[in-house]
């Protein structure tokens, strides 16, 4: 290997060194940056389990998490908002079932998420399924603009219509 080579290859180790030490939250960013972002599950099981046992609904985002431009939108519009934040963590337990094409995935993870999709009929990304605490499916969202508002006023109709009627 020659030198100019050896010292491309360091310039390149240096910048990523600098990089990995450098904070995600920006000096001049708001305090609302700094909220906690939802634990997005990876495990159905798990995730249905916790479900049932908080009595919660079970919210499923199939996404292509690194390549599709309204899985994107979703993510930064709605599921990084505090309103959505504060509102799954008393609602809802979030399962993230992935398609990347960049971002690497074990093989088990990839046939359980094929699987997950084929149970749910999944043809189309972003789908989200909402599921009662017993795992029974309440319905599906997608994308839809406006921020975390309307997206878990959508989430709160789907879950009135499924809530059984008192007499």
């Amino acid at each position: 290997m020659n030198w100019q080579t050896r010292f491309v290859l360091a310039l390149l180790l240096a910048l990523l060194c600098l990089g990995c030490g450098r904070s995600e939250r920006s000096e001049g960013a708001p305090e609302t940056a700094n909220v906690e972002k939802p634990d997005w599950l990876t495990d159905f099981e798990k995730a249905q389990a916790q479900a049932r046992a908080q009595n919660k609904a079970l919210l499923i985002n199939f996404t292509g998490s690194d390549w599709c431009p309204p899985c994107l939108m979703l993510e930064r519009e709605v599921f990084k908002q505090p309103e959505f934040t504060e509102y799954a963590a008393k609602n809802l337990v979030l399962l993230m079932v992935d398609f990347p094409r960049i971002k690497m995935q074990s093989l088990e993870e990839r046939a359980a998420n094929r699987k997950l999709a084929e149970r749910y009929e999944i043809d189309g990304f972003p789908t989200i399924v909402l599921l009662d605490p017993s795992g029974k499916k309440i319905g599906e969202l997608g994308y839809m603009a406006g921020g975390p508002k309307p997206f878990i006023a959508a989430i709160e109709q789907l879950s009135e219509a499924d809530a059984p009627s008192t007499p």
